[in-house]
């Protein structure tokens, strides 16, 4: 990346493929990151850059190069591979760490033990500017973006019509909402709108306190 490039890239700023790090902390808020971009659309990450853009710089490269790639590593499974490079800025040295949308989704974050602990609390997506734990949704629809993950089979009946009619009214509708609409329970309901997004019938919309759903 020239400095041109870079440039270009502050002056966009924060939002859902770009993130400022003032320095390199820990392997597990390093793997959230990279996690985060992973899942989604892939982004990049400034090192010693603060949320003001103003270029504050990393102290040892070497050393947090490695805990970058440790991280990659060690935290995220499957593993994240991402492109590092370094940019001199100012006097200044920043890390940039590009992460490629993953064609393994969904990477989950491994917990301090080591260990896989309630895997779908730990994968992690991107929205806006913020990374934050996907649902149980949004889990299952990355798993069906697999090269692995069984054919799409979908058939519309009176349970679907009548989420149609809903949304044509409300636009919107949770999980919850839908089961209580054709009384069934959340896992059901949470089943047949995971498949209409595969559909591309409906779009799923991340939300820090509960997702919903709209038509395409």
């Amino acid at each position: 990346m020239n400095l041109k490039e870079f440039q270009l890239l502050l002056e966009e700023g924060e939002g859902p493929t770009l993130e400022f790090k003032r320095k390199v902390t820990s392997p597990e808020k390093i793997a959230r990151a990279l996690i985060g971009f992973a899942n989604t659309k892939g982004g990049t990450i400034l090192f010693g850059v603060d949320d003001d853009k103003s270029i504050v710089g990393v102290e040892s490269e070497k050393m947090e190069v490695e805990m970058i790639e440790t991280a990659g590593r060690y935290w995220c499974d499957p593993p994240i591979e991402p492109t590092i490079e370094i940019v001199t800025y100012r006097g200044k040295d920043v890390i940039i760490v590009t992460v490629d949308e993953s064609t393994e989704k969904p990477h989950y974050l491994i917990s301090g033990n080591g260990e896989e602990d309630e895997q779908d609390t730990k994968v992690l997506i991107r929205v806006k500017d913020k990374t934050v734990i996907a649902s149980k949704e949004v889990v299952k629809i990355l798993r069906s973006e697999s090269p692995d993950a069984p054919p799409l089979r979908i058939s519309i009946g009176e349970n679907e019509r009548r989420l149609f009619e809903y949304l044509n009214e409300r636009e919107r509708i949770t999980v919850k909402q839908y089961g209580k609409l054709i009384n069934v329970s959340n896992r059901r309901a949470s089943r047949i709108l995971i498949q209409l997004v595969r559909a591309g019938i409906l779009r799923i919309h991340t939300h820090e306190k509960e997702d919903y759903f709209t038509m395409s």
